[in-house]
């Protein structure tokens, strides 16, 4: 009763039926087989981009080791060595070897930037991942600010700490005396399955380009190509497929795990990254996700923070294992990609008005990026290489 009046006569509430549809469980099972095997093309597509690179630039990236002594320049080869390899995992590996050859060593001073630069190098597939998404915008509203704040966290990391890393050394020094305690532990070295399966189901296609094509130029361009051929094919389909699973299960069950608190999304991104050996493969990973409106950008970003800790793993365990005179200083450029990436988390994320730096950044670089798609390739193509030659151009000035 209200006022006297019966509310039952009232105006009845609309049946359950006019509420979201949800997905009955004879549809679930097929659509996320679908995704599955659309993920799984999406990775094919992500190795394809790397074997391609990989191969136009193994002689390049030769070169670019020798000359390392400014700091500047040893960002610049960082982040070639890794565009160019589509991999921090295999630079920062490189450069362990290197500082850990028992003749000519690198030195440990040349190297820290180097990883640096990895740092920043691993963040471009994801970018060109979210270039998938730009003939549609409201997707391309939603993936591309979540690419880019990996981007812009990691050159925020670098303009930190590399200045302190200069005046101090503290990542040296804090490696130097972790090492103490770790040589001789022994390491491991560790074999993803789902690596191994991404790179079972994309040697038809190198097999192919190896019968067809003579020249290493070639191959890689046709290996980049049919790369980006399998990432916006996938895509294209994926958010398609996850849209239409929306209200499902598949939806509850990302909002369970995405809707956690940092502490939770962070060791998600390490874990996930370990699993497959690849920062870029789980940040990219992110990007459709994003599309189809399953994830927000304050939920990606300490995914990918949780992904820039994880990648080091896999070099610090093969650092473990190295022997020889000079192991040491292996071990210790190892840590310093850990150090590097723990402090960057410390300093940045936990106070929310430099944590919001990052964030609106990437969220005014996409309201940009909406305006122009041509502004958008020219912006990428300037961060990852304009900027390089602009390090160049101030190391040279320097001296």
């Amino acid at each position: 009763m209200k006022n006297g009046h019966d509310v039952s006569s009232g105006p009845k509430l609309p049946p359950l039926a006019a509420q979201p549809p949800t997905v009955s469980h004879t549809n679930f099972a097929p659509r996320l087989l679908s995704a599955l095997g659309l993920l799984f093309v999406f990775f094919l597509g992500v190795k394809g981009l790397g074997d391609g690179f990989r191969l136009l630039g193994e002689d390049v990236i030769t070169t670019f080791f020798a000359a390392t002594e400014n700091p500047f320049i040893g960002i610049v080869v960082g982040l070639l060595a890794t565009t160019l390899v589509q991999s921090s995992s295999v630079t920062t590996a490189m450069i362990v070897g290197l500082v850990a050859a028992p003749e000519n060593p690198l030195p440990l001073a040349n190297a820290v930037p180097m990883v640096m630069g990895a740092n920043i190098g691993t963040t471009v597939t994801a970018t060109i991942v979210s270039l998938a998404h730009i003939g549609r915008r409201y997707e391309f509203e939603r993936a591309f600010p979540v690419a880019v704040c990996h981007d812009v966290f990691n050159y925020l990391a670098v303009l930190i700490l590399l200045p302190l890393e200069m005046t101090t050394g503290y990542l040296r020094r804090l490696a130097g005396a972790c090492s103490t305690f770790l040589s001789g532990v022994g390491g491991v070295e560790y074999q993803s399955p789902l690596r191994e399966a991404i790179s079972l189901g994309f040697s038809p296609v190198i097999t192919l380009a190896e019968t067809l094509f003579s020249g290493d130029g070639i191959r890689s361009l046709f290996l980049i190509a049919v790369g980006g051929f399998f990432i916006f094919f996938s895509l294209f389909l994926f958010v398609k497929v996850m849209r239409s699973a929306m209200h499902s299960r598949v939806e509850r069950v990302l909002n369970s795990v995405l809707g956690s608190k940092a502490a939770v999304l962070i060791p998600v991104g390490v874990l996930v990254t370990v699993m497959v050996q690849s920062s870029s493969i789980t940040t990219s990973l992110l990007v459709p996700l994003a599309g189809a409106g399953l994830l927000r950008l304050e939920q990606a970003f300490p995914i990918t923070i949780g992904a820039n800790i994880g990648t080091t793993v896999t070099a610090l365990l093969a650092a473990l294992a190295v022997s020889g005179p000079n192991a040491g200083a292996g071990l210790e450029i190892a840590l310093v990609h850990l150090f590097f990436n723990l402090s960057s988390l410390l300093i940045i994320y936990p106070v929310q008005m430099i944590r919001r730096v990052p964030l609106r950044l990437s969220r005014g670089l996409s309201r940009l990026a909406l305006r122009s798609r041509r502004l958008t390739v020219l912006w990428i193509v300037l961060l990852f290489y304009g900027l390089p030659a602009l390090c160049i151009a101030v190391s040279r000035f320097i001296q």
